[in-house]
């Protein structure tokens, strides 16, 4: 069997490639669904993994920038639709994708590359680690009451998909500044992907909703949500399905979920991809009525770490140097100075060893080395050096991807 692995050249190379992660979600390739998503993929930038010159599987890739703690963005592969079919698995065409997405990324001067997995185990051996967590919540119409009620003095309007690309955009990119994790998104994305109502993304819900906060006249943050309506013996049984709540201050939190809890006719409220430390614990009389779940968000993979390291700030004014193994990339291999002031390479003694994928699971600061050497992930050299990597990697948020791509 040959194998090659090479960018898309047409819609049809493309249906060709996205039918290796469709045949799994059971969603059959077609040329009117590549066209669909070729307004938020790039075309040189989807892979078709050939054997004997037919198209088994694809993987693409997403140019982002990423915030980093510190407020700082850098560039990001944002690693999408990989997939290959059952026909040709365990034949190293996912490890050819991989491969050429990594040095693709290198070549364009993406520092770091991410994804959701659908199945964890696949990447880790490819230099992922687990670098944010979300979170999921069911709430009872009944259980809604906040610990401190207060006299709302926002005004909220339900907007369309035009209005709402004009407005939102700017409140997305205001929470981006304080949230680590938050990927950026082009005119095209918002267009064609978060604030486009397709009817076969609904999944038995209604139309999506967008709705607006303002305070003192300006905008000040957005939902995005659908109701599911359902009567049970003459009494409503409905379900409202937050999809997006984008809140960037305290008030405006405080305030858009007060009225998106005050919703009229429904039983519950659902809601996930939420940030895991979300002020709804706080705000909430009954926060256990929740049932919150957390779960893994996004995986992060250190493409070049010296620049990735240096893209993002640190706290404190002590140092560590960190010897970093990556056998996928050995460009990464080495030892780094982190200190307070900035990153450089050394020859100097290591503090700590790890591998690329635990480097990347600290370095949003969703896990602190601590929790690397609990699960063994890190070899700390020198006494003390967990701690004071903790110190400079310290964020002050939880990281949070609101969306999965």
């Amino acid at each position: 069997m040959t194998v090659e692995v090479r960018p898309c050249a047409s819609i049809e190379e493309l249906s060709g490639a996205l039918a290796g992660i469709g045949h799994y979600f059971g969603v059959p390739g077609s040329d009117d669904r590549a066209e669909r998503a070729a307004n938020w993929l790039e075309l040189e930038r989807v892979l078709a993994a050939r054997a004997d010159g037919q198209i088994v599987g694809g993987a693409a890739t997403v140019s982002f920038d990423v915030s980093v703690p510190g407020g700082a963005t850098i560039p990001c592969g944002g690693v999408t639709v990989v997939g290959v079919l059952p026909t040709h698995r365990r034949r190293g065409l996912l490890n050819a994708m991989m491969q050429a997405q990594l040095e693709d990324a290198r070549a364009r001067g993406e520092a770091i590359a991410c994804l959701w997995a659908s199945e964890a185990a696949i990447y880790g051996r490819y230099g992922y680690g687990l670098a944010t967590r979300i979170g999921e919540l069911t709430l009872g119409r009944e259980h809604t009451s906040f610990d401190r009620p207060f006299e709302p003095r926002g005004e909220v309007a339900l907007i369309d998909a035009d209005a709402a690309g004009r407005v939102v955009p700017a409140i997305y990119e205001r929470m981006r500044a304080s949230r680590p994790g938050m990927m950026s998104r082009s005119e095209a994305w918002w267009r064609t992907r978060r604030l486009d109502d397709d009817p076969s993304r609904r999944r038995g819900g209604g139309p999506l909703v967008i709705a607006l906060l303002s305070l003192d006249g300006e905008p000040a943050a957005y939902a995005l949500y659908r109701v599911t309506q359902d009567w049970q013996a003459g009494v409503t049984d409905g379900t409202v399905r937050i999809v997006e709540a984008v809140t960037p201050t305290a008030e405006s939190t405080r305030e858009l979920w007060r009225w998106l809890l005050d919703f009229d006719w429904t039983s519950r409220f659902v809601a996930g991809v939420l940030p895991p430390d979300h002020p709804l614990f706080l705000l909430l009389a009954e926060p256990a009525r929740m049932a919150f779940r957390v779960a893994d968000g996004l995986h992060a993979r250190l493409v070049d770490v010296e620049a990735a390291l240096r893209g993002r700030a640190y706290a404190g004014g002590g140092e560590v140097v960190l010897e970093v193994a990556d056998p996928a990339a050995p460009w990464n291999e080495g030892c780094f100075r982190v200190t307070g002031e900035g990153v450089e390479r050394t020859r100097d003694a290591a503090d700590l060893r790890l591998g690329v994928a635990a480097l990347g699971s600290v370095y949003l600061g969703a896990f602190r080395f601590a929790d690397l050497a609990r699960a063994m992930r890190v070899e700390e050299l020198r006494a003390g050096a967990v701690e004071r990597a903790d110190a400079l990697f310290r964020a002050d948020a939880e990281p949070w991807c609101a969306e999965i791509f």
